[in-house]
């Protein structure tokens, strides 16, 4: 079962469950997903798709039946959408996985859940590459500080049912099918208005981008039965550079064929993009590498490939 299925990342996973044989349900309230998005899984038979809301709980009792696996992606992506409206994030992050964790422990059967989470639960950290066992853990964005909170609610249900769980705490996550975040937003900037770019914040926020590729990859080392040694295991998942994001612009200008574009930083509150936004993120990825995983993309050839595919997947789209 994969929760947040039409996203951009739970369409991936779908896709690549099918395509190795697995029978896949996907659940997908349709706020932030595409239907477009799940194209190549709704060909196959194997593919069920359940249109309902993960704050809804009768609907998610009825769906899950006797799924034993689940890639709970399900939430709102838009970091910044918490300082306007923190509600949003409580309800479809922290609210959102209690309800699911309820559906299963009343369902009482044994279960492996992956959640995906994120690198803002560490908040502003004093150690870069910041490591698992980093602590104390204080998030500075509404977003981060529900992710952080549904890992715990997780963990504690472990308690009230047969439940094992994996914690990935991703970078940035880039590629086609992306409708968030700076690559998308910058592609639309310029499709408006192809001379000039706006820079939220000063431009120097500094961070790991990861290739929708690799993120998947990640995702299904647990389909192999080895990955789950023990009852919960936490795992950063992250490229080993940076990017700042002036280059982004670049690369975005570029991947779009323009040139002689002027660029705009508004600057912000200590150069934040948004209140939350975190400057300067790195990961330590040493754990899921020992157990066979590292990303065969840096962030700038990451983020070049996402700029590249997106620019001709909305030009399709016009």
């Amino acid at each position: 079962m994969v929760t947040g299925a039409a996203g951009f990342i739970g369409s991936h996973i779908a896709d690549r469950l099918l395509d190795m044989g697995w029978n896949v349900l996907g659940l997908d309230n349709l706020s932030g997903g595409d239907m477009a998005n799940l194209t190549h899984a709704m060909k196959s038979s194997r593919f069920r798709f359940v249109e309902g809301d993960l704050l809804e709980l009768a609907a998610i009792e009825r769906a899950i039946k006797d799924y034993e696996l689940v890639f709970h992606l399900a939430a709102d992506p838009e970091v910044r959408v918490g300082a306007q409206n923190p509600d949003l994030h409580f309800k479809q992050n922290l609210l959102a996985t209690f309800n699911l964790l309820e559906a299963l422990r009343k369902r009482g059967a044994s279960t492996k859940m992956v959640f995906a989470s994120t690198s803002t639960i560490y908040g502003e950290p004093s150690i870069i590459p910041t490591p698992e066992d980093y602590g104390p853990l204080l998030p500075i964005s509404v977003y981060g500080a529900t992710k952080l909170g549904c890992e715990a609610l997780a963990a504690s249900y472990m308690q009230l049912l047969p439940l094992r769980l994996a914690i990935f705490r991703f970078a940035n996550v880039v590629g086609n099918r992306a409708k968030h975040g700076v690559i998308y937003d910058f592609i639309m900037k310029l499709r408006k208005d192809p001379h000039e770019l706006e820079v939220l914040g000063d431009g120097t926020q500094t961070k790991s981008y990861l290739h929708i590729d690799d993120c998947t990859d990640a995702f299904l080392k647990v389909l192999d039965d080895t990955f789950w040694q023990n009852p919960v295991e936490i795992y950063n998942i992250g490229s080993e550079d940076q990017i700042d994001v002036l280059r982004i612009a670049q690369i975005v200008t570029n991947a779009m064929g323009l040139n002689n574009v002027s660029i705009r930083t508004t600057r912000g509150s200590d150069g934040r993009a948004w209140p939350g936004d975190v400057k300067t993120m790195l990961l330590d990825i040493a754990k899921i590498k020992k157990r066979g995983w590292e990303p065969k993309l840096n962030s700038q050839e990451a983020v070049t490939l996402a700029a590249e595919s997106l620019v001709r997947e909305l030009s399709m789209n016009k």
